[in-house]
């Protein structure tokens, strides 16, 4: 179950601050604003949905250090730059890095609202897919080992007597695994065990 997303505001410019803090307060938005990095750092709770609107240039870790500390730390909540000192090279770096965006200052509110309403459907997205994967991963995890090779063979769209030809055992036998299969991976129907297979390829390579 995913909380109520927050937007976290971190520039060092107190006027600034609280301007964007009252703009996201006033549509809304849950805000919490902080003066540098470190402070945001010290309270970030990564399971904590939201985003961030962040200024690069900063006391101590800048925006941008910051952003590489929050990916080392596999920490995905999506980034939204302000800047009154962007040029283009940088704001090609923090994108390709994967910021939702880069504003320059003074920027236009509504601009700045629908860059938030990006980044939370963008972290909503993320969230929901990583707890997708957390469960199909769960049900692949409780697979033996033979009910792991069943099941390769099973999303290939092979019946149960290419299967048994395959492996060494009856089509009886096969059809046991393939309903355990389907039983742990919490999956009705062969469509659904694919779309799984697929989530746990994805995962793994």
């Amino acid at each position: 179950m995913l909380g109520s997303p927050v937007v976290f505001v971190i520039d060092d410019d107190n006027t600034v601050r609280e301007a964007v803090k009252d703009l996201l307060l006033s549509v809304g938005h849950a805000v919490e604003a902080y003066g540098s990095a470190e402070e945001f750092l010290a309270e970030r709770d990564p399971a904590t949905p939201g985003c961030l609107v962040l200024d690069v240039r900063l006391p101590g870790t800048s925006g941008l250090g910051l952003q590489k500390r929050l990916l080392a730390r596999k920490d995905h909540i999506p980034v939204i730059f302000i800047s009154g000192y962007g040029d283009v090279p940088m704001a090609v770096q923090v994108m390709k890095a994967g910021a939702v965006d880069f504003l320059q200052k003074p920027f236009r509110e509504q601009e700045l609202l629908e860059c938030v309403q990006m980044a939370l459907r963008r972290d909503e997205e993320f969230r929901q897919s990583q707890e997708e994967i957390s469960e199909v991963l769960s049900g692949y995890r409780k697979l033996t080992k033979r009910e792991r090779e069943i099941m390769k063979l099973v999303v290939t769209g092979q019946i149960n007597k290419q299967i048994a030809a395959q492996v060494g055992l009856s089509e009886v036998t096969v059809k046991i695994h393939r309903a355990q299969v389907m039983h742990k991976m919490g999956t009705p129907s062969l469509a659904d065990l694919v779309r799984a297979a697929d989530k746990i390829e994805g995962y793994l390579s």
